[in-house]
């Protein structure tokens, strides 16, 4: 897969989130609130890495995994090396982002 098809990948999987969110919340009755909101998140969340994965796309890739299984037991393994390896990206994540807004200060 390319990489102007995996950005476009996630763009359609924020859109999916945004419309099921909508249809939980205006459609239901009762309203399903809590889902709405979760999906909420995940629209932002894979609209953002849609737009940063344009740049910094192996680095967002490789810490994708690490969103949620790594928080259940023998969901996936982590060892010294794979965390050292993710506070890695992250600081590429991190720096990409800061460049972009020069108006924050630390």
């Amino acid at each position: 897969m390319s990489d102007s098809e995996l950005v476009r990948d996630w763009f359609r999987y924020s859109r999916n989130d945004l419309i099921s969110a909508s249809h939980l919340f205006y459609d239901l009755y009762p309203k399903q609130s809590e889902i709405a909101c979760y999906l909420s998140q995940q629209c932002a969340e894979k609209a953002l890495k849609g737009y940063l994965f344009s740049e910094i796309l192996d680095a967002c890739a490789d810490l994708t995994p690490y969103g949620v299984a790594v928080r259940y037991p023998n969901e996936l393994a982590v060892d010294d090396a794979i965390a050292k390896s993710t506070i890695n990206k992250a600081q590429i994540i991190y720096n990409f982002c800061y460049s972009k807004a020069p108006e924050v200060t630390n």
